[in-house]
């Protein structure tokens, strides 16, 4: 076996053999079959695509005995000479303008342009890495790029044509050389294995692609690599992913997979295998976010395998569809980008571990997150009924007792009502204490004025105050003393003075307002008494009455029927 590099050894000879550059090749032999050839031409593009291979073909085509011909015989001398093995021609000319670019290499070109060549038609220049040349050597190629002998020709080869002076680009024909496609790369270097005689498993090539990035040299060379250490049973997945040092596709399905369930504790999982493993943090989030971008495409595009937006193998491809049914359009998308963030933010990081842990984090708990994106995140999850979150009924807050919209009314005179103190621990002494503070009207039919508590009030019977109110002058918590309203508040007009009512003497009626005895049950309900006579020096007062609703029995607990209830 030759130990010629596998790029040299399928290095084209015909324009028919060269890949992804038919925009190039077929106006080059189109121009060749009309007989309109230019004297200086530009070839530009990435590196390995194919300009100086393309700028030996044209060569081969001007000089060969058939030419100018865009199919080379093959057979003639020139054709020989300038063949894939062949020794080369003494009037093809190749320079390296990055060791011979200065004004006296150019001079030295120039003073033997003009010599005629020796046995072919064409006496032919390849300046290779043209970008290289200087300014004052530009300079001096300047006259006789522009008008040259009719048997010389120059060919500039550059993968920086902006850096070609402007003189120099307008006196020849730019031709754009482009990187490969995928799918056309990955064929070519199936025939080339096919030849090679060395079997390659299918998940092998893409990788290959990949490493490539689009160069025909690139990808050859990488391929002549995992060749040269193929065992018997040829390349093997697995002996690519480590050579190449690609994250293996089982970790990427673990931690896509956890993304999608919430898993984190699989999510954690993979980057300590990744860490154990020996891999780098970087090269893994490159993989992951390829594999998001894969799937951000499958969910956009179902037939994306077809139109060829994806390069993969069958079984993968079968994967990755199940994986990409299992997220929502945002929360992939969302997953997408701030894996894009992490990577840029890990190129400086010192800690590459910590930073792919936050960046799966992130990924994790979009609830930690008010951004747009997070919001939809968790509302598509929502939709998939997946909840995450980890708090169970014990992260629920307490309730208590919730007082009606009627507990926050205000007062006549447009001040808020003032509460009383809600008891700890809810239940019936926090409803009793929010109806007693919230001192709001009861309902239709209920005798409007003082709340229970409230002593010599006008409008109203006094009742007892809450507790604690016993023995005390005034009415509930905080009210003042013989004109309590029932809230702890004074009534906006001035008070009346307290007369005794005949129906207080009556038997078995409780004391009111001050005076009550001590052993007066705290809180207890007191049937409605009549309206206090006023006496003689005392300012009337117009109070419209309504009948009073009939009187809970004591010890009941109030009803929204009953008189100071508030409900």
């Amino acid at each position: 076996m030759s130990s010629l590099a596998l790029y040299r050894r399928y290095r084209p000879e015909t324009f028919a053999e060269v890949i992804g550059q038919e925009h190039v090749t077929d106006p080059l032999q189109q121009a060749l079959r009309n007989n309109r050839v230019n004297h200086a031409y530009l070839f530009s593009g990435p590196r390995g695509c194919g300009k100086t291979t393309s700028a030996r073909i044209l060569a081969r085509c001007l000089n060969c005995e058939q030419g100018p011909t865009p199919t080379p015989c093959g057979e003639c001398h020139s054709c020989q000479d300038l063949a894939r093995n062949g020794p080369g021609s003494i009037d093809v000319i190749e320079i390296d303008a990055a060791s011979h670019g200065g004004v006296d290499d150019a001079r030295d070109l120039r003073e033997k342009a003009f010599f005629g060549p020796a046995r072919s038609r064409y006496k032919i220049y390849i300046i290779d890495e043209a970008h290289m040349v200087t300014s004052a050597g530009f300079n001096a190629l300047l006259k006789v790029v522009e008008e040259p002998p009719e048997h010389l020709k120059f060919i500039f080869a550059t993968t920086e044509p902006e850096k070609v002076i402007g003189t120099i680009r307008s006196r020849t024909h730019h031709y754009p050389f482009r990187l490969v496609p995928p799918g056309t790369l990955r064929e070519y270097l199936a025939e080339v294995c096919r030849k090679e005689d060395i079997p390659v498993e299918d998940g092998v090539l893409p990788l290959v692609v990949r490493a490539g990035g689009g160069s025909v040299r690139d990808s050859m060379s990488v391929m002549d690599q995992l060749l040269a250490g193929a065992a018997a049973d040829g390349v093997t997945y697995t002996m690519a992913t480590a050579l190449l040092g690609y994250t293996e596709g089982s970790l990427l399905d673990s931690v896509v997979e956890a993304f999608a369930t919430g898993d984190g504790a699989a999510a954690f999982e993979v980057v300590d295998r990744v860490i154990e493993g020996g891999n780098d943090p970087r090269r893994f989030v490159a993989d992951l976010l390829e594999r998001l971008r894969d799937l951000v495409i499958l969910a956009a595009v179902p037939d994306a395998v077809e139109k060829g937006l994806i390069d993969a193998p069958a079984d993968v491809l079968e994967r990755m569809q199940a994986q990409a049914g299992t997220f929502g359009p945002a929360e992939l998308s969302r997953a997408a980008d701030l894996v894009n963030e992490g990577l840029t933010e890990m190129r400086g990081a010192h800690s590459p571990r910590l930073q792919l842990e936050l960046i799966c984090a992130r990924v994790l708990l979009p609830a930690a997150y008010g951004d747009e994106r997070s919001v939809m995140a968790r509302l598509d999850r929502i939709e998939r009924g997946v909840n995450f979150s980890a708090a169970g009924p014990a992260a629920m807050p307490a309730m208590g007792y919730v007082p009606s919209p009627e507990g926050h009314q205000e007062m006549p005179g447009g001040a808020p009502a003032a509460h009383a103190p809600v008891p700890p621990g809810g239940g019936p002494a926090a409803a009793r204490a929010a109806v007693r503070g919230s001192g709001a009207p009861g309902p239709a039919g209920a005798p409007s004025g003082p709340g229970p508590g409230a002593s010599g009030g006008v409008g109203a019977p006094g009742v007892p105050g809450g507790p604690g109110a016993s023995g005390s002058p005034g009415g509930g918590p905080g009210g003042p003393a013989g004109g309590g309203t029932g809230s702890g508040m004074a009534p906006a007009a001035g008070p009346a003075p307290a007369t005794a009512s005949p129906s207080a003497a009556a038997p078995g009626t409780p004391p009111q307002g001050p005076g009550a005895p001590a052993g007066h049950t705290p809180g207890a309900p007191t049937p409605p008494a009549e309206t206090p006579a006023q006496p003689p020096h005392a300012p009337q007062t117009t109070q419209t009455q309504t009948p009073a609703a009939a009187a809970p029995a004591p010890g009941a607990w109030p009803t929204a029927a009953s008189a100071g209830s508030g409900r």
